[in-house]
């Protein structure tokens, strides 16, 4: 059985080129392009904004109309590149990083066929996540990806814990149901009852629905403090993560996927698995 070696793409200066000017930020203009990226983002999202003021829209429509077709073409341009930087564009496409930059300008080439839609142009301000790359700061870059480690090991541990806490509302709901479930009662009926259950346990305390009862106020006030308990668990669930996924990562951008967030040790792709070009 023979082993096939993945054949290496071929290499493209222009290629190499634009990948570091818009991906990387370790360089002058790689950091440049990072800057002014982050800028017309703000101002893009100013734009929509205080198109949002009658009273100023009405002034300057025609300004902000056309600044938003300049953010909207230099953002499709820059869309369209880091497809074609990319060996994988799909890879990149359905990333979390390629959704939004997609996102970003939809709404402008939708507003032609639906009225309104300008307003989703605010989702440009998720794309200020790119921050993180400008001047290099690992610190943060690594911080997030610690997070993001961590609250996916905790998943299943919190899935758990909030099985357990939806068990916990039906069963005081439905007490409580039992305890002041009497005409002109807010208590009216189990489902009813659960969501005051609900609503008492997260110490949300909308006081819409409240006991009467000398028996039912003793269970609100046992609910109120299992309450903190809701709170601490889950925190307590990812802060123990958090002391296990501590971990040095860097800025490194994948040619292929554009994957971002790696190891300092790794020498190949966390995402497609191709190699790092590590020099």
């Amino acid at each position: 059985m023979s082993i096939i070696d993945k054949e290496e793409p071929e290499f493209n200066p222009l290629k190499e080129k634009l990948h570091e000017l818009i991906f990387e930020a370790d360089t002058k203009t790689g950091k440049f392009f990072d800057i002014l990226l982050i800028v017309l983002i703000l101002a893009s999202v100013i734009v929509v904004m205080l198109e949002s003021v009658e009273s100023i829209n009405s002034k300057y429509n025609h300004i902000f109309n056309i600044l938003e077709w300049i953010f909207t073409i230099f953002f499709t341009l820059e869309y369209i590149l880091r497809l074609y930087i990319v060996y994988r564009p799909m890879k990149y496409a359905l990333s979390f990083f390629g959704i939004v930059d997609l996102l970003a300008i939809l709404p402008s080439y939708l507003s032609f066929f639906l009225v309104g839609s300008e307003s989703l142009l605010v989702i440009r301000a998720l794309r200020l996540l790119r921050v993180f790359r400008i001047f290099k700061l690992a610190n943060f870059t690594r911080e997030g990806q610690i997070i993001l480690i961590a609250m996916r090991k905790s998943v299943r541990k919190i899935l758990v814990f909030l099985v357990f806490v939806l068990l916990l509302v039906t069963i005081f709901g439905s007490i409580m149901y039992l305890i002041e479930g009497h005409d002109n009662s807010g208590f009216d009926s189990i489902p009813r009852s659960v969501y005051w259950a609900i609503v008492t346990l997260t110490t949300v305390g909308y006081g819409d629905i409240s006991p009467v009862t000398p028996i039912g106020q003793f269970l609100a006030a046992i609910v109120m403090m299992l309450g903190y308990a809701v709170i601490a668990v889950p925190t307590g669930i990812v802060t123990a993560e958090l002391a296990y996924s501590k971990k040095d990562y860097n800025t490194q951008v994948c040619r292929y996927c554009a994957r971002e967030g790696h190891h300092d040790d790794a020498k190949f792709c966390y995402g497609c698995g191709e190699k790092l070009n590590i020099e």
